[in-house]
């Protein structure tokens, strides 16, 4: 039998990490290294998809017999690109944007192995509706508890975020925090790696 190809996850996302861990495949972290500045007009789906393909391809560069997971997010309120907020201040203008709409959470996915050409890409798209009635006090007192700047659209699903929620559609269900595990599965055995076979 073959030894298993060397995996490569082109993140340095914890919520990724955390993710890929439950599938029991040892894994290296490889930072991609890729400007993830949107292009003019690109739509925030597009965008999604060429970041996590341009994140696998550049690590896969210089680990070519490896396995290597890249993936992007990038959240859609009416056409226009929601990233990470960064800081508490554009958080709240974040969350009292999206208060009352339907926001589309792409989750990008792309599966390299150079050695053998691979190439296997998915999207994910998350349906989120945040509740009409959220309050600018609750808006604050949901990012003092939980202080969400490092994820896309403000809201951690996973935890207290899941309280500014109406509602969450998705055939994928670890897209939304980051990974879509499903298609991840899916992508790595075409590419040789099956986790129910390590």
């Amino acid at each position: 039998m073959a030894p298993q190809p060397r995996l490569i996850l082109a993140s340095t996302s914890r919520y990724r990490r955390e993710l890929l861990e439950r599938l029991r495949l040892p894994f290296e972290v490889v930072s991609p290294q890729v400007d993830e500045t949107p292009l003019a007009g690109e739509s925030p789906a597009a965008l999604s998809e060429r970041l996590a393909l341009a994140k696998a391809q550049a690590v896969a560069r210089l680990h070519p017999q490896a396995v290597v997971i890249g993936s992007d997010q990038v959240a859609d309120l009416d056409g226009a690109p929601i990233g990470k907020p960064g800081d508490h201040e554009r958080a709240t203008r974040q969350l009292k944007a999206m208060r009352g709409h339907r926001v589309v959470f792409h989750t990008a996915l792309a599966v390299v192995r150079s050695s053998t050409g691979y190439v296997g890409t998915a999207r994910v798209p998350v349906d989120v509706r945040f509740r009409a009635d959220l309050g600018d006090e609750q808006i604050e007192s949901y990012l003092r508890a939980e202080q969400p700047y490092d994820c896309a659209g403000s809201a951690k699903a996973e935890g207290l975020g899941i309280a500014l929620l109406d509602a969450i559609h998705s055939d994928d269900p670890t897209a939304l925090i980051g990974l879509p595990l499903i298609r991840t599965c899916a992508l790595l055995r075409a590419a040789g790696l099956d986790p129910l076979q390590a």
